[in-house]
């Protein structure tokens, strides 16, 4: 019997100080407070061991001598396409017709909304058309 008193004792005092358990995200994006999310950020960050191989090559990890090279290429690669251009187009308007340039076709024709300038690379097949509107 003084056990059975004891057990119901034991009982009414664990429900006598009980309390309800409540979840509160900590996530933002859950319903958590929003004075989380900077320190659920750093942390992430902190944690974040992946490296973007875009990044690695930065301005001051370049080479000068390689960029100095790349530069000249670019220039003349300018040059003779202009050259090319200016030959066989001419410099001052695009004139109707068909050119060949290299393994390109271009064919200029003038329409209702503009000059038309269409683009064939003949190697493989891909083409372009521009539209230039007149003004």
């Amino acid at each position: 019997m003084k056990n059975i008193f004891l057990i119901i004792l034991l009982s009414l005092s664990s429900i006598m100080f009980s309390q309800d358990f409540v979840y509160k995200p900590k996530n933002p994006a859950f319903g958590g407070d929003t004075f989380n999310y900077q320190w659920l950020l750093s942390s992430a960050q902190a944690q974040d061991t992946y490296e973007d191989p875009s990044k690695k090559e930065s301005s001051y990890n370049r080479d000068p001598i390689q960029d100095f090279e790349d530069n000249i290429n670019r220039q003349i690669l300018y040059q003779l396409s202009r050259r090319l251009i200016t030959d066989n187009l001419g410099e001052e308007s695009l004139d109707e017709g068909s050119y060949k340039i290299g393994s390109y076709q271009i064919d200029i024709k003038e329409g209702a909304g503009g000059v038309s300038v269409k683009i064939v690379d003949d190697a493989t097949g891909s083409q372009t058309e521009v539209l230039i509107p007149e003004i």
